[in-house]
């Protein structure tokens, strides 16, 4: 069909809109930084041109639902489609429920679209507006990181599940569809059509593709999965309704994609953070203030969106926060090894406890308090493609510079500084003679906070720590 992009698509996105455009159901699993979204978009754009949909749900994590709304429409859907579309926001004011309403409207020269996190549909709330919106409306229903519905006991599983029979045309997004165990796959699935992978229960489905053994556990016997079978036999049922891509695989991709994760501050954050933007207002008022003063205030504050400050007797004080919650759940979508980037030695040891929570013997530190033998062993093991181990935590300031990390195509920004040539080099550990794979860097923002602000900065070349001066923290802060 004749389809005019918006932006062009790269040979393996084509591929994928060639294989799925007219499907009622279907899977992009496609690895982080290949562009699924913008597959999404033009699928839907076509769809809606044939008259086949007049309206989308998109449910995604919270760490990205924004970004559909802010960026990836306004980016990649087609111009000649008039849109109606509208972010889900738990705080219902007049003006928002005269966003909901309007999506109620019968409508047929509009596109109606509804962006809403996956968590809102844990609530009674979300699932009613999500109800409604799909009773009528011609939808096309898309899961973004799909594995957010893994777990087949969640309440916002079950509800996704629910709601899935509302609408004829339905999407899977994720780069990585089994995150620990092939079992991921049969609520993804089941989202999509129930007899996709014709079983009647996950039990059945379990016992089809695990290996199970009886442990006992205080005095109870439970099943626990020792291993797993038929998967060649699963891969096979998975293609006829899903395409695979990864990025090593896409010969024309960019060498380098920029991306975000959004968090917000929890309520005490945002009390912490307003207290200490006050003070450092106080400071301001009528009088000009050092360089060294303005970094402090700034310090002060991206630690509290971090989820931590130092108290005036010098101890840190942990603040509770989204941060490290958004990291794990970006770990489960990472392909192969990453270079995760912290600030402060508190959150390194937060990174590395909770990464080998989840990846016992997969994580490595390189910063002040590791030693020069385990540096060393650090890039011997991220070097080997065969080491178990997957992720290097370190900082900018000591890993930043002068070292090799080509074994990772992926690095985060858990938190950023202020010094523009430390940002470089440190994107530049991944970025050398030896990178085979396209390159993605993330980072992760605290919405309405000094971290937006940061980042926006360093990508306009401006080095923070020697510009800002005087009254110009106030639009910082």
């Amino acid at each position: 069909m004749f389809y005019k992009f918006k932006t062009k698509p790269y040979a393996h996105q084509l591929k994928a809109l060639e294989m799925s455009w007219n499907k009622e159901v279907f899977a992009y699993f496609m690895e982080m930084g290949t562009g699924k979204s913008k597959v999404l978009l033009d699928n839907i754009a076509m769809l809606y041109d044939k008259g086949k949909i007049d309206s989308v749900l998109i449910v995604a994590p919270k760490g990205v639902y924004k970004n559909w709304y802010d960026s990836e429409i306004p980016a990649h859907l087609a111009d000649h489609i008039d849109r109606n579309v509208v972010l889900w926001k738990s705080l219902i004011t007049k003006e928002q429920k005269l966003k909901y309403d309007s999506l109620l409207k019968i409508d047929y020269t509009k596109l109606h679209v509804f962006i809403m996190n996956v968590e809102a549909l844990s609530t009674k709330k979300g699932l009613e507006a999500a109800r409604q919106f799909l009773n009528v409306k011609r939808a096309l229903f898309a899961v973004d990181e799909s594995t957010t519905i893994k777990n087949p006991g969640a309440k916002r599983t079950k509800n996704i599940l629910q709601l899935s029979k509302m609408s004829k045309y339905r999407r899977i997004l994720t780069g990585s569809p089994v995150t620990k165990s092939p079992l991921d796959l049969y609520t993804q699935c089941f989202f999509l059509d129930p007899y996709l992978l014709d079983f009647s229960s996950y039990y059945a489905f379990r016992n089809r593709y695990a290996e199970m053994r009886t442990a006992n556990f205080g005095g109870r016997s439970i099943q626990i999965v020792a291993g797993y079978k038929n998967l060649s036999e699963l891969a096979e049922t998975l293609k006829s309704f899903s395409y695979r891509i990864l990025k090593d695989e896409c010969l024309d991709l960019p060498p380098k994609t920029y991306m975000k994760r959004i968090i917000q501050l929890t309520p005490e954050q945002k009390r912490v953070y307003q207290q200490m933007k006050s003070m450092a207002l106080a400071e301001l008022k009528g009088k000009m203030i050092t360089t060294v003063n303005v970094i402090t205030q700034l310090m002060r504050l991206q630690q509290i969106t971090c989820g931590h400050f130092k108290a005036d007797d010098g101890s840190t004080q942990e603040i509770k926060n989204n941060r490290i919650t958004e990291l794990m759940d970006l770990l489960e979508e990472v392909e192969g090894k990453a270079i995760i980037w912290a600030h402060w030695r508190h959150d390194i040891a937060t990174i590395v406890r909770e990464i080998e929570k989840e990846y016992p013997g997969s994580v490595m530190t390189y910063y002040g308090d590791t030693t020069t033998d385990d540096r060393q062993k650090a890039i011997k093991e991220i070097q080997n493609p065969e080491s178990k181990v997957r992720f290097l935590v370190g900082t900018p300031q000591t890993a930043g510079y002068g070292i090799t990390l080509t074994g990772a195509s992926t690095m985060i920004y858990y938190s950023n500084g202020y010094d523009l040539e430390k940002r470089q080099q440190s994107e530049a550990r991944i970025d050398r003679i030896g990178q085979e794979k396209p390159m993605t860097y993330i980072d992760i923002l605290a919405e309405d906070t000094i971290d937006e602000k940061i980042v926006k900065s360093l990508r306009k070349k401006v080095n923070i720590a020697t510009e800002i001066m005087g009254e110009e923290l106030k639009a910082w802060i």
